[in-house]
This record gives C-alpha cells, sequence and structure tokens, in this order.
C-alpha cells in the first residue's frame, strides 16, 4: 500500500463501460512511499476529496480493492487515513 494526498480530481465523460460511475483522483505519494516521485491517477470508491491523505493500492490489488476485477484499474483508494503521524 502506498499513502498519499488528493491533489485533484479527474473527469472523464468518454470511458470504458466498466469505469461507468467511478470517481478518479490525481495522487501524490508522500516522500519515500514510490519508487517514483510522479502523481498518479486513482478510481476512488470510498469518498475522499482533495487534501486528505488516503491509502492506495496499485496492480492487480487495485481491481479487487474496489470490486471491479474486470475493469482496466490499476490504482485504488481503499481508505481515508484518519491520523498520519510519522508519515511526513
Amino acid at each position: 500500500m502506498i499513502v498519499g494526498k488528493v491533489v485533484g480530481s479527474v473527469v472523464s465523460t468518454r470511458k470504458s463501460d466498466k469505469l461507468i460511475g467511478s470517481k478518479f483522483m490525481v495522487i501524490e505519494p508522500l516522500k519515500g512511499m514510490e519508487d517514483s516521485d510522479g502523481r498518479f491517477v486513482a478510481v476512488d470508491n470510498v469518498g475522499a476529496g482533495i487534501g486528505e491523505y488516503v491509502l492506495v493500492v496499485k496492480g492487480s490489488a487495485a481491481r479487487i480493492g474496489c470490486d471491479m476485477e474486470h475493469a482496466p484499474v490499476d490504482a485504488a483508494i481503499v481508505g481515508i487515513i484518519d491520523d498520519c503521524n510519522g508519515l511526513e
């Protein structure tokens, strides 16, 4: 899992049928949580908002974590963090 901060959102009206109804958020991983320092987009099924710290899974775990086993998803928000002492 990766801890990151939601820094934006993405709106896509034309997408795969398997992604209809999904919310997409831009995630910035906390320093030291990801090999690359780049931002990425994750599916959000837990209702995270901009500015919140979240738990994100990537790869095949993302599809399982958001109950979208047959959707083209490689990152998903699976939790909103209430307290993240010591992570930054």
